[in-house]
Protein backbone atom coordinates (compact mmCIF):
# COMPACT_ATOMS: atom_id res chain seq x y z
CA UNK A 1 0.00 0.00 0.00
CA UNK A 2 1.32 3.33 -1.03
CA UNK A 3 1.80 6.07 1.81
CA UNK A 4 -0.58 8.05 0.48
CA UNK A 5 -3.39 5.27 0.31
CA UNK A 6 -2.49 4.17 4.06
CA UNK A 7 -5.38 5.44 6.51
CA UNK A 8 -5.40 8.48 7.77
CA UNK A 9 -3.99 9.75 10.94
CA UNK A 10 -6.43 12.34 12.45
CA UNK A 11 -6.97 14.67 15.55
CA UNK A 12 -8.32 11.38 17.39
CA UNK A 13 -5.41 9.62 16.70
CA UNK A 14 -3.22 11.98 18.27
CA UNK A 15 -5.23 12.49 21.57
CA UNK A 16 -5.66 9.05 22.11
CA UNK A 17 -2.22 8.77 21.74
CA UNK A 18 -0.84 11.42 23.88
CA UNK A 19 -3.16 9.67 26.64
CA UNK A 20 -1.68 5.55 25.13
CA UNK A 21 0.64 4.50 22.71
CA UNK A 22 -0.69 1.48 22.79
CA UNK A 23 -4.58 2.56 22.47
CA UNK A 24 -3.61 3.81 18.65
CA UNK A 25 -2.10 1.03 17.75
CA UNK A 26 -4.40 -1.66 19.05
CA UNK A 27 -6.96 1.16 16.80
CA UNK A 28 -5.02 0.47 13.60
CA UNK A 29 -4.08 -3.13 14.10
CA UNK A 30 -5.73 -4.96 16.57
CA UNK A 31 -8.61 -7.38 16.98
CA UNK A 32 -12.03 -5.79 16.53
CA UNK A 33 -13.26 -8.15 18.23
CA UNK A 34 -11.69 -7.72 21.31
CA UNK A 35 -12.41 -4.24 21.96
CA UNK A 36 -14.95 -3.29 23.86
CA UNK A 37 -18.15 -1.76 22.99
CA UNK A 38 -18.71 1.59 24.41
CA UNK A 39 -20.91 1.95 27.42
CA UNK A 40 -24.15 4.05 28.40
CA UNK A 41 -21.74 6.19 30.27
CA UNK A 42 -18.80 6.55 27.25
CA UNK A 43 -22.24 7.57 25.07
CA UNK A 44 -23.67 9.92 27.65
CA UNK A 45 -19.91 11.75 27.56
CA UNK A 46 -19.95 12.14 24.04
CA UNK A 47 -23.44 13.34 24.10
CA UNK A 48 -22.56 16.01 26.64
CA UNK A 49 -19.68 17.19 24.43
CA UNK A 50 -21.53 17.45 21.42
CA UNK A 51 -24.55 19.31 23.03
CA UNK A 52 -22.04 21.38 24.48
CA UNK A 53 -20.51 21.92 21.34
CA UNK A 54 -23.79 23.22 19.81
CA UNK A 55 -24.36 25.79 22.60
CA UNK A 56 -21.03 27.19 22.15
CA UNK A 57 -21.83 27.41 18.34
CA UNK A 58 -23.99 29.85 18.75
CA UNK A 59 -21.57 32.22 19.51
CA UNK A 60 -20.61 32.26 16.30
CA UNK A 61 -21.87 33.54 12.81
CA UNK A 62 -21.12 30.06 11.23
CA UNK A 63 -22.11 30.70 7.58
CA UNK A 64 -20.64 27.04 6.31
CA UNK A 65 -21.26 23.27 7.38
CA UNK A 66 -18.48 21.02 5.77
CA UNK A 67 -19.74 17.54 5.42
CA UNK A 68 -19.53 14.59 7.58
CA UNK A 69 -15.97 13.77 8.90
CA UNK A 70 -16.68 10.13 8.00
CA UNK A 71 -16.03 11.03 4.47
CA UNK A 72 -12.55 13.03 5.01
CA UNK A 73 -11.73 13.96 1.59
CA UNK A 74 -15.35 15.43 0.53
CA UNK A 75 -15.21 17.36 3.57
CA UNK A 76 -11.49 18.94 3.13
CA UNK A 77 -12.92 19.84 -0.66
CA UNK A 78 -15.79 21.62 0.76
CA UNK A 79 -14.16 23.34 3.41
CA UNK A 80 -11.59 24.23 1.39
CA UNK A 81 -14.57 25.72 -1.09
CA UNK A 82 -15.90 27.77 1.65
CA UNK A 83 -12.40 28.96 2.86
CA UNK A 84 -11.90 30.28 -0.60
CA UNK A 85 -14.90 31.81 -0.57
CA UNK A 86 -14.52 33.92 2.92
CA UNK A 87 -17.06 33.02 4.83
CA UNK A 88 -17.33 34.20 8.33
CA UNK A 89 -16.67 30.75 10.13
CA UNK A 90 -16.79 27.39 9.19
CA UNK A 91 -18.12 24.67 11.57
CA UNK A 92 -17.11 20.84 10.70
CA UNK A 93 -14.26 21.52 9.18
CA UNK A 94 -11.50 18.90 7.69
CA UNK A 95 -7.99 20.14 6.89
CA UNK A 96 -5.55 17.83 5.52
CA UNK A 97 -1.76 17.85 4.58
CA UNK A 98 0.50 14.44 4.65
CA UNK A 99 3.29 13.67 6.85
CA UNK A 100 6.74 13.41 5.75
CA UNK A 101 6.36 9.58 4.64
CA UNK A 102 3.43 10.63 2.36
CA UNK A 103 0.50 9.87 5.28
CA UNK A 104 -2.57 11.47 5.20
CA UNK A 105 -3.12 13.85 7.85
CA UNK A 106 -6.27 14.75 8.61
CA UNK A 107 -7.03 17.66 11.40
CA UNK A 108 -11.08 18.31 12.62
CA UNK A 109 -11.00 21.48 14.23
CA UNK A 110 -14.44 22.70 15.15
CA UNK A 111 -14.45 26.15 14.16
CA UNK A 112 -12.96 28.09 11.46
CA UNK A 113 -13.34 31.63 12.18
CA UNK A 114 -12.13 33.85 9.52
CA UNK A 115 -9.76 36.85 10.12
CA UNK A 116 -7.69 39.96 8.92
CA UNK A 117 -4.82 38.90 7.15
CA UNK A 118 -3.39 37.59 3.72
CA UNK A 119 -3.17 34.01 2.44
CA UNK A 120 -3.51 32.28 -0.75
CA UNK A 121 -7.41 32.80 -0.70
CA UNK A 122 -6.81 36.37 -0.56
CA UNK A 123 -7.36 39.38 1.88
CA UNK A 124 -8.05 37.30 4.85
CA UNK A 125 -6.99 34.11 7.11
CA UNK A 126 -8.27 31.46 9.41
CA UNK A 127 -8.08 30.66 12.69
CA UNK A 128 -8.85 27.22 14.05
CA UNK A 129 -10.79 27.10 17.14
CA UNK A 130 -11.24 23.89 19.58
CA UNK A 131 -14.39 23.34 21.83
CA UNK A 132 -13.42 21.21 24.84
CA UNK A 133 -16.24 20.10 27.23
CA UNK A 134 -13.29 20.07 30.34
CA UNK A 135 -12.47 22.90 32.64
CA UNK A 136 -8.43 22.82 31.64
CA UNK A 137 -6.62 23.69 28.93
CA UNK A 138 -4.63 19.92 29.37
CA UNK A 139 -1.78 19.43 27.41
CA UNK A 140 -3.44 17.05 25.10
CA UNK A 141 -5.95 19.88 24.00
CA UNK A 142 -3.36 22.02 23.38
CA UNK A 143 -1.16 19.63 21.31
CA UNK A 144 -4.05 18.88 19.47
CA UNK A 145 -4.84 22.70 18.61
CA UNK A 146 -1.16 23.24 17.49
CA UNK A 147 -1.99 19.94 15.01
CA UNK A 148 -4.64 22.29 13.82
CA UNK A 149 -2.53 24.76 12.91
CA UNK A 150 -0.22 23.82 11.22
CA UNK A 151 -2.72 22.13 8.98
CA UNK A 152 -4.20 25.08 8.41
CA UNK A 153 -1.38 26.82 7.60
CA UNK A 154 -0.71 24.20 4.70
CA UNK A 155 -4.22 25.09 3.50
CA UNK A 156 -3.80 28.73 3.68
CA UNK A 157 -0.33 29.12 2.53
CA UNK A 158 0.33 31.40 5.76
CA UNK A 159 1.59 30.37 9.08
CA UNK A 160 -1.55 30.43 11.85
CA UNK A 161 -0.10 32.56 14.47
CA UNK A 162 -3.10 31.94 16.36
CA UNK A 163 -4.99 28.89 17.96
CA UNK A 164 -7.83 28.99 20.77
CA UNK A 165 -9.24 26.29 22.85
CA UNK A 166 -13.27 27.19 24.27
CA UNK A 167 -13.47 25.47 27.49
CA UNK A 168 -15.92 25.33 30.44
CA UNK A 169 -14.43 27.48 32.51
CA UNK A 170 -13.38 30.44 32.55
CA UNK A 171 -15.55 31.95 30.01
CA UNK A 172 -12.95 33.33 27.69
CA UNK A 173 -11.29 31.78 25.35
CA UNK A 174 -7.45 29.68 25.97
CA UNK A 175 -4.81 30.89 23.49
CA UNK A 176 -2.20 28.32 22.51
CA UNK A 177 1.65 29.22 23.27
CA UNK A 178 2.43 27.96 19.42
CA UNK A 179 5.67 29.07 19.10
CA UNK A 180 6.10 26.21 21.91
CA UNK A 181 3.01 23.75 21.30
CA UNK A 182 3.61 23.41 17.52
CA UNK A 183 7.19 21.61 18.21
CA UNK A 184 6.33 19.57 20.95
CA UNK A 185 3.46 18.41 18.40
CA UNK A 186 5.51 17.64 15.75
CA UNK A 187 7.90 15.60 17.99
CA UNK A 188 4.40 13.47 19.23
CA UNK A 189 3.71 13.02 15.90
CA UNK A 190 6.86 11.45 14.74
CA UNK A 191 6.68 9.05 17.56
CA UNK A 192 3.03 8.74 16.79
CA UNK A 193 3.83 7.49 13.00
CA UNK A 194 6.80 5.36 14.20
CA UNK A 195 4.06 3.48 16.85
CA UNK A 196 2.09 2.75 13.81
CA UNK A 197 5.23 1.12 11.88
CA UNK A 198 5.88 -1.26 14.57
CA UNK A 199 5.60 -5.09 14.24
CA UNK A 200 4.28 -5.33 17.61
CA UNK A 201 2.39 -3.19 20.03
CA UNK A 202 3.33 -0.70 22.58
CA UNK A 203 3.72 -2.61 26.16
CA UNK A 204 0.68 -2.69 28.46
CA UNK A 205 0.42 -0.24 31.59
CA UNK A 206 -3.03 -0.33 33.02
CA UNK A 207 -3.69 2.66 35.13
CA UNK A 208 -6.90 3.26 36.56
CA UNK A 209 -7.51 7.01 36.08
CA UNK A 210 -6.44 6.94 32.41
CA UNK A 211 -7.45 3.39 31.30
CA UNK A 212 -11.06 3.06 32.65
CA UNK A 213 -12.98 4.60 29.48
CA UNK A 214 -10.36 2.73 26.72
CA UNK A 215 -12.01 0.32 24.62
CA UNK A 216 -8.93 -1.94 24.92
CA UNK A 217 -9.03 -2.08 28.98
CA UNK A 218 -10.55 -5.66 29.14
CA UNK A 219 -7.73 -6.90 26.34
CA UNK A 220 -4.87 -5.44 28.33
CA UNK A 221 -6.20 -6.65 31.54
CA UNK A 222 -6.57 -10.07 30.03
CA UNK A 223 -3.19 -10.43 29.20
CA UNK A 224 -1.99 -8.55 32.36
CA UNK A 225 -3.89 -11.17 34.44
CA UNK A 226 -2.54 -13.99 32.15
CA UNK A 227 1.23 -12.82 32.61
CA UNK A 228 0.54 -11.74 36.27
CA UNK A 229 1.68 -8.50 35.13
CA UNK A 230 2.67 -5.63 38.75
CA UNK A 231 0.50 -3.27 37.59
CA UNK A 232 -2.47 -4.81 38.92
CA UNK A 233 -1.07 -4.50 42.17
CA UNK A 234 -2.80 -1.63 44.30
CA UNK A 235 0.71 0.51 44.74
CA UNK A 236 2.14 -0.08 41.80
CA UNK A 237 2.62 2.78 39.28
CA UNK A 238 4.16 3.22 36.16
CA UNK A 239 7.12 5.68 38.06
CA UNK A 240 7.12 2.54 40.70
CA UNK A 241 7.29 0.17 38.06
CA UNK A 242 9.89 1.64 36.18
CA UNK A 243 12.26 1.53 39.08
CA UNK A 244 11.26 -1.90 39.57
CA UNK A 245 12.15 -3.13 35.84
CA UNK A 246 15.69 -1.62 36.44
CA UNK A 247 15.96 -3.21 39.42
CA UNK A 248 14.87 -6.40 37.66
CA UNK A 249 11.40 -6.80 40.03
CA UNK A 250 9.01 -7.59 37.79
CA UNK A 251 7.49 -10.51 39.00
CA UNK A 252 4.98 -10.64 42.17
CA UNK A 253 7.24 -13.56 43.86
CA UNK A 254 10.51 -11.72 43.49
CA UNK A 255 8.90 -8.14 44.93
CA UNK A 256 7.48 -10.36 47.53
CA UNK A 257 10.77 -11.34 48.43
CA UNK A 258 12.99 -8.46 47.91
CA UNK A 259 15.20 -6.79 50.14
CA UNK A 260 13.73 -3.08 51.31
CA UNK A 261 16.74 -1.99 51.45
CA UNK A 262 16.86 -2.14 47.46
CA UNK A 263 13.81 0.14 47.04
CA UNK A 264 14.64 2.56 50.17
CA UNK A 265 16.86 4.99 48.16
CA UNK A 266 13.83 5.84 45.98
CA UNK A 267 11.53 8.52 46.51
CA UNK A 268 8.75 6.87 45.06
CA UNK A 269 9.20 4.51 47.60
CA UNK A 270 8.73 6.36 50.69
CA UNK A 271 6.42 6.94 53.22
CA UNK A 272 5.79 3.59 54.08
CA UNK A 273 5.03 2.39 50.54
CA UNK A 274 7.52 -0.54 51.16
CA UNK A 275 6.05 -2.60 53.45
CA UNK A 276 2.63 -2.01 51.84
CA UNK A 277 3.64 -2.82 48.35
CA UNK A 278 5.63 -5.73 49.59
CA UNK A 279 2.23 -7.11 51.46
CA UNK A 280 0.02 -6.69 48.48
CA UNK A 281 3.01 -8.88 46.86
CA UNK A 282 2.46 -11.28 49.54
CA UNK A 283 -1.15 -12.01 49.13
CA UNK A 284 -0.99 -12.08 45.60
CA UNK A 285 1.68 -14.45 45.65
CA UNK A 286 0.00 -16.81 48.47
CA UNK A 287 -3.81 -16.03 47.43
CA UNK A 288 -4.42 -15.30 51.03
CA UNK A 289 -5.63 -12.45 53.22
CA UNK A 290 -2.40 -11.11 55.01
CA UNK A 291 -2.96 -9.33 58.53
CA UNK A 292 -1.99 -5.77 58.90
CA UNK A 293 -0.43 -4.93 61.99
CA UNK A 294 -2.72 -4.03 64.72
CA UNK A 295 -4.35 -0.19 64.61
CA UNK A 296 -5.58 0.84 68.36
CA UNK A 297 -9.13 1.64 66.92
CA UNK A 298 -9.31 -1.22 63.75
CA UNK A 299 -9.27 -3.99 66.35
CA UNK A 300 -11.95 -6.95 66.52
CA UNK A 301 -13.08 -5.92 70.05
CA UNK A 302 -14.18 -1.94 68.77
CA UNK A 303 -16.10 -3.23 65.38
CA UNK A 304 -19.70 -2.49 65.84
CA UNK A 305 -21.64 -4.82 65.57
CA UNK A 306 -25.91 -4.74 66.78
CA UNK A 307 -29.52 -6.28 66.18
CA UNK A 308 -30.41 -3.80 63.39
CA UNK A 309 -28.15 -2.18 61.11
CA UNK A 310 -28.20 0.14 58.69
CA UNK A 311 -25.95 0.11 55.17
CA UNK A 312 -26.02 3.06 52.80
CA UNK A 313 -24.98 4.02 49.42
CA UNK A 314 -25.44 7.27 47.33
CA UNK A 315 -25.90 7.62 44.01
CA UNK A 316 -24.90 11.30 42.20
CA UNK A 317 -25.18 12.82 39.54
CA UNK A 318 -22.22 15.66 39.65
CA UNK A 319 -22.50 17.51 36.79
CA UNK A 320 -26.13 18.25 37.81
CA UNK A 321 -24.97 19.06 41.59
CA UNK A 322 -27.46 16.73 42.54
CA UNK A 323 -26.98 13.46 44.94
CA UNK A 324 -30.46 12.07 43.69
CA UNK A 325 -30.53 8.29 45.27
CA UNK A 326 -30.00 7.94 49.02
CA UNK A 327 -30.49 4.12 49.43
CA UNK A 328 -30.50 1.92 52.68
CA UNK A 329 -30.85 -1.56 53.72
CA UNK A 330 -32.00 -2.01 56.77
CA UNK A 331 -30.73 -5.51 58.29
CA UNK A 332 -33.05 -7.17 61.18
CA UNK A 333 -30.81 -9.99 62.37
CA UNK A 334 -33.30 -11.13 65.46
CA UNK A 335 -35.91 -11.16 62.71
CA UNK A 336 -33.29 -13.02 59.82
CA UNK A 337 -35.22 -10.29 57.06
CA UNK A 338 -34.22 -7.43 54.79
CA UNK A 339 -35.70 -4.39 53.85
CA UNK A 340 -34.06 -2.13 51.16
CA UNK A 341 -35.28 1.81 51.06
CA UNK A 342 -34.48 4.03 48.09
CA UNK A 343 -34.89 7.40 48.81
CA UNK A 344 -35.34 8.68 45.24
CA UNK A 345 -35.28 12.21 44.01
CA UNK A 346 -37.01 11.41 40.78
CA UNK A 347 -36.11 15.24 39.92
CA UNK A 348 -33.11 17.36 40.55
CA UNK A 349 -35.76 19.75 42.19
CA UNK A 350 -36.84 16.58 45.08
CA UNK A 351 -32.94 16.34 46.41
CA UNK A 352 -34.39 18.29 49.71
CA UNK A 353 -37.57 15.63 49.54
CA UNK A 354 -35.45 12.77 49.53
CA UNK A 355 -32.84 13.81 51.76
CA UNK A 356 -35.57 14.24 54.20
CA UNK A 357 -36.84 10.55 53.63
CA UNK A 358 -33.10 9.54 54.43
CA UNK A 359 -33.10 11.40 57.90
CA UNK A 360 -36.65 10.14 58.65
CA UNK A 361 -35.63 6.45 57.92
CA UNK A 362 -32.03 6.50 59.66
CA UNK A 363 -33.96 8.39 62.81
CA UNK A 364 -36.35 5.66 62.99
CA UNK A 365 -33.12 3.45 63.73
CA UNK A 366 -31.95 5.35 66.31
CA UNK A 367 -29.49 3.01 67.78
CA UNK A 368 -28.48 1.34 64.59
CA UNK A 369 -24.80 1.84 62.79
CA UNK A 370 -24.53 2.95 59.60
CA UNK A 371 -22.01 0.79 57.45
CA UNK A 372 -20.95 2.94 54.13
CA UNK A 373 -17.97 2.27 51.57
CA UNK A 374 -15.57 5.20 51.55
CA UNK A 375 -16.03 8.58 52.96
CA UNK A 376 -18.33 10.33 50.13
CA UNK A 377 -21.70 9.29 52.40
CA UNK A 378 -20.12 10.69 55.18
CA UNK A 379 -19.26 14.28 53.43
CA UNK A 380 -22.09 14.30 51.44
CA UNK A 381 -24.21 14.01 55.15
CA UNK A 382 -22.23 16.82 56.50
CA UNK A 383 -22.89 18.90 53.06
CA UNK A 384 -26.58 18.42 52.73
CA UNK A 385 -27.33 19.27 56.62
CA UNK A 386 -25.50 22.69 55.89
CA UNK A 387 -27.10 23.15 52.61
CA UNK A 388 -30.95 22.30 54.52
CA UNK A 389 -30.47 24.00 57.61
CA UNK A 390 -30.02 20.78 59.72
CA UNK A 391 -29.37 21.28 63.58
CA UNK A 392 -25.55 20.44 63.86
CA UNK A 393 -26.36 18.02 67.12
CA UNK A 394 -28.74 15.92 65.14
CA UNK A 395 -26.46 16.01 62.35
CA UNK A 396 -23.51 14.85 64.09
CA UNK A 397 -25.72 12.36 66.09
CA UNK A 398 -25.85 10.35 62.66
CA UNK A 399 -22.21 11.07 61.75
CA UNK A 400 -21.30 9.13 64.79
CA UNK A 401 -22.84 6.12 63.87
CA UNK A 402 -21.56 6.09 60.95
CA UNK A 403 -19.26 3.21 60.05
CA UNK A 404 -16.83 3.30 56.77
CA UNK A 405 -16.27 -0.65 55.81
CA UNK A 406 -13.81 0.48 53.44
CA UNK A 407 -11.44 2.87 55.82
CA UNK A 408 -11.41 -0.56 57.96
CA UNK A 409 -10.78 -2.67 55.27
CA UNK A 410 -7.66 -0.81 54.34
CA UNK A 411 -6.22 -0.46 57.79
CA UNK A 412 -6.92 -4.11 59.19
CA UNK A 413 -5.82 -6.58 55.94
CA UNK A 414 -4.24 -6.97 52.58
CA UNK A 415 -6.23 -8.45 50.29
CA UNK A 416 -5.01 -10.48 46.64
CA UNK A 417 -7.22 -8.05 44.90
CA UNK A 418 -6.51 -6.08 41.92
CA UNK A 419 -7.71 -2.66 43.40
CA UNK A 420 -10.00 -2.08 47.09
CA UNK A 421 -12.74 -0.52 45.21
CA UNK A 422 -16.54 -1.94 46.38
CA UNK A 423 -16.93 -4.40 43.36
CA UNK A 424 -13.08 -6.02 43.52
CA UNK A 425 -13.14 -6.58 47.21
CA UNK A 426 -16.83 -7.79 47.00
CA UNK A 427 -16.04 -9.80 43.76
CA UNK A 428 -13.02 -11.26 45.79
CA UNK A 429 -15.07 -12.66 48.30
CA UNK A 430 -18.06 -13.94 46.10
CA UNK A 431 -20.48 -11.28 45.71
CA UNK A 432 -21.92 -11.02 42.55
CA UNK A 433 -24.16 -8.17 41.62
CA UNK A 434 -26.98 -9.03 39.25
CA UNK A 435 -26.26 -6.43 36.46
CA UNK A 436 -22.40 -7.02 35.97
CA UNK A 437 -22.09 -3.96 33.87
CA UNK A 438 -23.64 -1.63 36.63
CA UNK A 439 -21.23 1.06 38.34
CA UNK A 440 -21.64 4.52 39.12
CA UNK A 441 -20.98 5.60 35.68
CA UNK A 442 -23.89 3.49 34.57
CA UNK A 443 -26.39 4.96 37.28
CA UNK A 444 -25.20 8.27 35.93
CA UNK A 445 -26.25 7.60 32.15
CA UNK A 446 -29.36 5.82 33.65
CA UNK A 447 -30.69 8.94 35.59
CA UNK A 448 -29.78 11.15 32.30
CA UNK A 449 -31.67 8.30 29.73
CA UNK A 450 -34.48 8.57 32.90
CA UNK A 451 -35.37 12.85 32.84
CA UNK A 452 -34.55 13.04 28.84
CA UNK A 453 -37.08 9.92 28.20
CA UNK A 454 -38.96 8.68 31.01
CA UNK A 455 -37.29 5.71 31.00
CA UNK A 456 -38.93 3.82 33.93
CA UNK A 457 -36.70 0.86 33.32
CA UNK A 458 -33.53 3.41 33.52
CA UNK A 459 -34.82 4.49 37.40
CA UNK A 460 -35.36 0.58 38.45
CA UNK A 461 -32.02 -0.38 37.16
CA UNK A 462 -30.34 2.61 39.62
CA UNK A 463 -32.50 1.20 42.54
CA UNK A 464 -31.26 -2.26 41.66
CA UNK A 465 -28.03 -1.33 41.41
CA UNK A 466 -28.00 0.52 44.60
CA UNK A 467 -29.46 -2.04 46.38
CA UNK A 468 -26.74 -4.44 45.52
CA UNK A 469 -24.21 -2.25 46.42
CA UNK A 470 -24.98 -1.84 49.80
CA UNK A 471 -25.49 -5.74 49.99
CA UNK A 472 -22.34 -5.98 48.88
CA UNK A 473 -21.10 -3.51 51.36
CA UNK A 474 -22.68 -5.95 54.26
CA UNK A 475 -20.82 -8.74 52.71
CA UNK A 476 -17.63 -7.31 53.59
CA UNK A 477 -18.77 -5.94 56.82
CA UNK A 478 -19.47 -9.99 57.88
CA UNK A 479 -16.14 -11.03 56.34
CA UNK A 480 -14.52 -8.17 57.37
CA UNK A 481 -15.90 -9.28 61.13
CA UNK A 482 -14.83 -12.78 61.10
CA UNK A 483 -11.91 -11.84 60.08
CA UNK A 484 -10.42 -9.38 62.75
CA UNK A 485 -12.18 -11.98 65.42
Amino acid sequence: MKRSDAPPVTTDDLLFYLRCARRVYLDAHGDSRRRDRPGGFVEKLRADALEYRAEILKRFDITAIASSPHDWRTGAEETLHHMAEGVAAISGGVLVSEAADGRPLVGYPHVLVREEGVSCFGDWQYTPIDIRLGKKPKQEYQIVAAFHAELLSMVQCMWSDRAEIVLRSPSRPHRVDLEYRVPQMQKVLGRLLATLDRPEPPPYFISRSRCSLCPWLNDCRDRARSDRHLCLLPGVTLNRYRILEKLGLTTVEALADADPDRLAPFPEFGNGVIPQIQAQARAHRDAQPVPRAAHPHFTGDRFPSAPIELYFDIEAEPERGVDFLFGVLVVDREADRTTFHPCLAESPDQEAEAWGEFLALVEAHGDAPIFHFCEYEVETIQRLGEQFGVDRDRLQRIVTRCVDIHAWTVKTVVLPVEGYALKQIAGYLGFQWRDPTADGGQAVYWYDRWLRLGDRAALDAIAVYNEDDCRATWAIKDWLAGFLA
